[in-house]
């Protein structure tokens, strides 16, 4: 039985105030879960990384200074997936799973910002007046839209807003506060699979 997770997450580079954005922002977009952790007093950790090979270098750390917790390790697949989590990034970055396993490898396909437009409603409720949904992609399967068109397309929605053109520290992980989950799971196949990962160890 699981007492302990500890996800670590890239993106919230080296400043302490950035750092608690993105804390703040996963726990409340993984809340239910946290809550079902609480409830069964399983301690639900999350550690906000750099950038991706210093979360990949946290989470290697943590397999051999946590062994008693279930560490996952949860980064930006970057670019299309089309084989299991470890193969991509070894492939890509050039990481060794070592004695991880599938179950201890996420992926935000192709990045975070995927997640956001698989609930518009939400991002335009966030923006406001001014926000060009028509710049955003219409594809239903926000894990084939290409990284570079999507935070591109991300500037164009926001650029005559208040709060001006898409950031990802400073408006991303609040968008994630407030995101459909249902909607992000449905849209994006990996999130889901994060989230069928940690209902299975959390009531097992």
């Amino acid at each position: 039985m699981v007492n302990k997770i500890r996800l670590y997450v890239e993106g919230a580079g080296n400043d302490i105030h950035t750092k608690k954005l993105l804390r703040d922002g996963f726990r409340v977009f993984l809340n239910e879960l946290v809550q079902i952790a609480r409830l069964k007093r399983i301690k639900f950790q999350i550690i906000a990384c750099g950038r991706r090979n210093q979360a990949f270098s946290d989470f290697s750390d943590a397999l051999q200074k946590h062994p008693d917790a279930f560490n996952i390790l949860l980064i930006d697949s970057e670019a299309s997936v089309s084989k299991n989590p470890w193969q991509h990034l070894q492939e890509r970055d050039g990481w060794n799973a070592g004695q991880a396993r599938d179950e201890h490898c996420h992926l935000m396909v192709q990045i975070m910002e995927a997640w956001f437009i698989a609930d518009i409603s939400t991002l335009s409720r966030f923006y406001g007046k001014g926000f060009n949904v028509n710049a955003i992609p219409k594809n239903p399967n926000v894990e084939q839209v290409d990284k570079k068109a999507l935070l591109s397309a991300l500037k164009d929605a926001t650029r005559n807003t208040s709060k001006g053109e898409y950031h990802k520290t400073k408006h991303g992980f609040k968008i994630l506060e407030h995101l459909n989950v249902s909607k992000v799971r449905s849209a994006a196949r990996h999130c889901d699979r994060l989230f069928k990962t940690l209902a299975e160890k959390i009531n097992d």
